[in-house]
């Protein structure tokens, strides 16, 4: 199974059981584990993940750090959990700075099951870094996360690659916090820089205010035009199709109109994600039209599991099916689509019979 399918049905359970995992050995049992386990490690194998570890030297008496992940017998990430409802900062992470400076660990993670933030020594070797050069939550996992994440699996994981990487990733955080602090409230010399280029004439007080009320709404259509632009060209897996009946042919416009959103994308893990635990995931396709976005077994139009009907303003649907009869659900959230688990499995077996009931 395919990391973003393991990914998605965690994320699935730490949405249904955060708020009950009120101490650190819960989160750990129900949410940091089963996270080690999809990046491919046997948590029950005390030689590749050491619970409660403890080094000889260097330490408090009695201290010890929740995990420690080793490889060819040497330690090579420590692990610090704390309760899914503390909010992380720096202050949690005294037993790890103290535990990276008397093993041969490079890297730390710090967690609550919930949110992930990785550290490394980046700034001076042996010494773990104040900030982490990279941070994850499971509320809301990006493509760009589940890509650094594949290098953090047993069967990719290379230190020497990802501690040389880690730099890059840190100064790419830092840059792009400045360019969101940017973007919402332009600082006066953004807004100077801007406007020079833009206006050919004296910049006056009264010109550059006029470009300050403007740069932001400009920069948020430009953002908001490059990502739609880019996820709909990244999920045409095929010809769309239109809002025909089940079963009909496919649509032959050439997609004027269709953009795909990340809603659509999110719905559409989600989905993949049920179906994961009856057939390949890699048999379910998402194919998108104006007034619809479809889900298909083996890519087949006549094999529609299920539709998302997500270009309401304020209202989205998931349609379901049972033969060529569909009945749309109010999704107050995209989450919800998981309490309709039984109906698509369901689905898939009377759309592929060789699945056991």
């Amino acid at each position: 199974m395919e990391l973003n399918i393991r990914l998605a049905e965690l994320q699935k359970r730490t949405i249904e059981h955060r708020e009950v995992l009120l101490t650190e050995e819960a989160a750990k049992t129900a949410l940091v584990m089963p996270f080690l386990q999809s990046l491919g490690y046997d948590v029950f194998n005390p030689s590749e993940v050491v619970p409660e570890f403890t080094a000889d030297v260097g330490t408090k008496k009695g201290e010890k750090v929740d995990y420690a992940i080793c490889a060819d017998g040497k330690v090579s990430i420590l692990i610090e959990c704390k309760p899914s409802s503390v909010q992380l900062n720096v202050n949690h992470a005294g037993q790890l700075f103290r535990y990276f400076s008397v093993t041969d660990a490079r890297l730390a993670v710090l967690t609550n099951g919930v949110v992930y933030q990785f550290y490394s020594d980046i700034e001076r070797p042996n010494k773990m870094d104040d900030k982490p050069f990279f941070t994850f939550t499971m509320d809301a996992i990006k493509p760009a996360d589940i890509r650094t994440l594949e290098k953090f699996t047993k069967a990719a994981f290379d230190i020497d690659k990802i501690v040389q990487e880690a730099g890059n990733l840190k100064t790419q955080s830092l840059i792009r916090l400045e360019l969101e602090k940017e973007f919402a409230e332009p600082s006066d010399e953004f807004v100077r820089m801007m406007a020079q280029r833009v206006h050919g004439g004296r910049l006056t007080p009264a010109i550059k205010d006029g470009f300050a009320k403007l740069l932001a709404p400009a920069i948020a259509a430009l953002i908001r035009d490059f990502v739609n632009e880019r996820l709909s060209s990244a999920l045409k897996a095929s010809s769309p199709v239109e809002d025909l009946p089940l079963g009909a042919d496919d649509d032959p416009s050439d997609g004027d109109g269709i953009v795909t959103t990340q809603e659509e994308i999110s719905g559409f893990h989600i989905i993949q994600a049920i179906a994961s635990r009856l057939v390949d995931p890699k048999r379910v396709i998402v194919r998108d039209a104006k007034s619809y976005c479809a889900i298909l077994l083996d890519d087949n139009n006549r094999k529609t599991v299920a539709r998302m009907h997500f270009n309401g303003i304020t209202t989205k649907y998931l349609g379901m099916f049972a033969g060529k009869d569909e009945t749309r659900h109010l999704l107050s959230d995209l989450t919800h689509i998981y309490q309709y688990s039984d109906v698509i499995e369901a689905r898939l077996r009377e759309l592929d019979l060789s699945i056991p009931a």
